[in-house]
């Protein structure tokens, strides 16, 4: 059976079939979306809205994420609780948004009422952009192999009174996001590494990124052992992709480096039949960066940024790299590979010196790299790592605007030796049970040169099993924002 694959109309620069639009009335919206605070106080006056005994017949409180929805003059009105009026914030609105679009999604068209609403710190265009993100990112939905065609009938959305620029840009990012998610929550027979580079390459093409494609010929001749090592097992070749977006004139280079396995059986050292339920999502960092740097042309960044995704699968072929086999990554350094299931952090090897080659002023890698990392913070916060502090501020300034939590975790320098071999330069993994996070972020920075580092672990963030506010079940792309906006804003270390 042919494997099933993306279609090119998921992949360019639009999106789907939902309009989002600004404008100054609602006169045409079959429902309208209006905030309240909680004690039941509406947030913005001037709309007609719920009166208090409809609302407290159903419970409605106006807390954080509750939805109301009432009859009021013949047209329907969906209330939406933002919680105490002191303590809105612009993922407040983002979640609101969200919650509204899911609650308007049988109509054709809806009108939201969140922009006037104040967030403290928090200008016109910031407040139109996390409104949009919430529409956009509330709305998605991956159903490329449904054969049920989506029964959601909304397709036009006007954001009342918000800023046109900040709605344009909330649009573009969270397409972005939405683009990662596609991809990760495509199945691995229909997102292999080949399939994958074909993608980037179409995107990089119509979105005005440089891209190169190395396949396992090139890969071989450009000495990346690591790689080769992780993909021995399987039947599908690996691929390498650099991307490149370059104005004229930028002020800084940062690289970005994203884990590209399109599916991770564990090699030989094989998971369990659970284990393996979600590792389709073992690309998510490749997808995160891919479609990060998508957008960079819309929003342009005066950054330089490079990226470098290097994409297999890790499968336990008759060729798998075995247990005690010896790897030599693309700068010399041998690698004793002791549990083939910590793949993430060979692949990343040779693509941190790719990446130091380059010489950025930076480098960020995002990687679902540890299970360590969900028993150390959860599945809604990820780890950071790194090597200088005035990176490590930029990254989680970014995450906290962005609303995708990060942990700082440290490298403590005394564990280096954990990662000592007898026979190798350093092993793959530490003791068994003891610092896993920190021990692959130790491994990880042999790689890195010196050179300002940061390190994303999301492991733990990279799915979610229900859907909750924005986020919706399935792959959640987190930390494509949260790239982008450090893009954005990003100054030399």
């Amino acid at each position: 059976m042919a494997p099933a694959q993306i279609t090119p109309s998921q992949l360019d620069c639009g999106f789907m079939a939902l309009t989002v639009n600004t404008g100054p009335s609602s006169t045409d919206a079959e429902v309208v979306g209006v905030p309240f605070f909680e004690g039941g106080v509406a947030a913005i006056g001037g709309l007609a809205v719920p009166d208090a005994a409809a609302r407290a017949r159903r419970g409605f409180e106006g807390k954080v994420g509750q939805v109301g929805s009432y009859e009021v003059d013949g047209r329907t009105v969906v209330a939406l609780g933002l919680g105490n009026a002191n303590e809105v914030t612009l993922d407040s609105l983002r979640r609101a948004a969200a919650s509204f679009v899911r609650s308007a999604s049988s109509v054709e068209s809806a009108a939201l009422a969140l922009a006037a609403v104040e967030v403290d710190g928090a200008d016109a265009a910031s407040k139109a952009q996390a409104i949009a993100e919430g529409v956009v990112l509330g709305f998605y939905r991956y159903g490329e192999f449904k054969s049920k065609e989506d029964d959601r009938k909304l397709r036009d959305v006007i954001l009342l009174g918000a800023d046109a620029a900040g709605v344009e840009r909330g649009r573009w990012i969270a397409e972005a996001t939405s683009k990662a998610r596609d991809l990760v929550n495509s199945p691995p027979i229909a997102m292999t590494p080949t399939r994958f580079a074909e993608i980037a390459t179409e995107v990089a093409n119509e979105c005005g990124l440089g891209i190169t494609v190395w396949d396992e010929k090139k890969i071989l001749e450009e000495r990346l052992g690591a790689v080769l090592g992780v993909a021995a097992g399987s039947a599908e070749p690996p691929r390498f992709i650099q991307l490149s977006y370059e104005p004229e004139g930028a002020a800084a280079t940062l690289a970005l480096v994203g884990k590209g396995i399109t599916f991770d059986s564990g090699g030989l050292s094989l998971k369990t039949a659970e284990g393996m339920i979600t590792m389709k999502g073992d690309m998510t960092g490749a997808a995160n960066v891919l479609m990060a740097m998508s957008v960079l042309p819309k929003l342009a960044p005066n950054v330089r940024v490079l990226g470098f995704l290097p994409l297999t699968e890790n499968m336990p072929g008759p060729k798998a790299t075995k247990p005690s086999d010896v790897l030599r990554a693309r700068n010399g350094t041998t690698i004793e590979v002791l549990n083939t299931d910590a793949e993430g952090r060979l692949v990343l090897s040779d693509a941190l010196v790719l990446a130091v080659e380059a010489q950025p002023d930076a480098i960020i890698d995002i990687a679902t790299l540890t299970g360590a990392i969900v028993v150390a913070l959860g599945d809604e916060i990820s780890g950071l790592m790194g090597t200088n502090d005035a990176l490590i501020e930029q990254v989680k300034a970014a995450s906290e605007r962005t609303s995708e939590p990060l942990w700082h975790m440290p490298l403590p320098a005394r564990y280096r030796k954990k990662l000592d071999s007898p026979i190798a330069d350093l092993k793959n993994i530490g003791p068994r049970g003891v610092a896993g996070s920190l021990t692959a972020g130790l491994f990880l920075k042999e790689f890195t040169g010196g050179l300002p580092w940061v390190h994303l672990d999301i492991a733990g963030t990279e799915h979610s099993d229900s859907d909750d506010g924005y986020i919706s079940k399935g792959g959640t792309a987190f930390g494509t924002r949260t790239l982008i906006e450090v893009v954005e804003k990003f100054t030399k270390p």
